[in-house]
């Protein structure tokens, strides 16, 4: 089956981008949204146009769209893309979508809508054990944006390792976040995984207020 996938550059998205090529999908494009406002309520917004180079070490076609990030509009935006993939031949799309009622309910109405099919491998997954599986399966991903009180904010900019899980894991058991930041209490960049041919080489800086620290990504490299 030919597809699409949702690809944001994060660790979510790529594992499902991996796990649909093992599946022996036919990835045709990945389809990056790009929104005007920080707080989209369906897409990513930290470094999302440094997808380019992601796509690049892996081998796939980079589609992108630029939405406004209101929450209405961008169900429009959202449609318009996919609308695109059934008229390439897609017959599906994959997204990452972990446990956010919200997006998965609208990705599959919109999908549902247009006659294609969704794919959601990481639906309820247990958010504690599947960061720890990241690791052990080859993912390598540094924290850009962090948003909740409670976070390890010193691990922003920071390519996070096993030790670096175990403090997350048990600051969200403490604080009450969502350990795999599917409430938006964190952004991530892959810099390498299973797929990509070249590991990425990322310089940037970091900047932090009260309890949000971004890392505004200024260049990425091929290693």
């Amino acid at each position: 089956m030919k597809i699409c996938a949702l690809f944001s550059g994060g660790k979510d998205s790529t594992y499902a981008l991996h796990w649909a090529v093992l599946k022996g999908f036919e990835v045709t494009s990945l389809i990056t949204f790009l929104p005007e406002l920080e707080d989209s309520w369906m897409f990513q917004y930290q470094n999302v146009g440094f997808t380019r180079f992601q796509a690049t070490s892996m081998g796939f076609p980079l589609v992108t769209f630029e939405t406004s990030g209101k929450k209405d509009e961008e169900i429009d935006d959202l449609r318009n893309a996919l609308l695109s993939c059934k008229d390439a031949g897609d017959q599906g799309v994959v997204t990452g979508a972990l446990l956010s009622d919200y997006q998965r309910m609208n990705i599959n109405m919109v999908a549902d809508e247009i006659g294609m099919k969704v794919f959601s491998p990481l639906w309820r997954k247990d958010q504690e054990n599947y960061m720890r599986s990241l690791l052990r399966e080859g993912f390598k991903f540094m924290v850009t944006h962090s948003a909740s009180m409670g976070f390890p904010h010193h691990l922003v900019g920071k390519i996070v390792d096993e030790h670096d899980v175990e403090e997350i894991i048990h600051a969200s058991r403490k604080y009450g976040f969502n350990p795999a930041f599917e409430g938006g209490e964190a952004e991530t960049f892959v810099v390498n995984a299973p797929l990509f041919r070249r590991e990425l080489k990322v310089n940037g800086k970091v900047q932090c207020v009260t309890d949000s620290c971004t890392c505004f990504i200024e260049g990425v490299e091929l290693k």
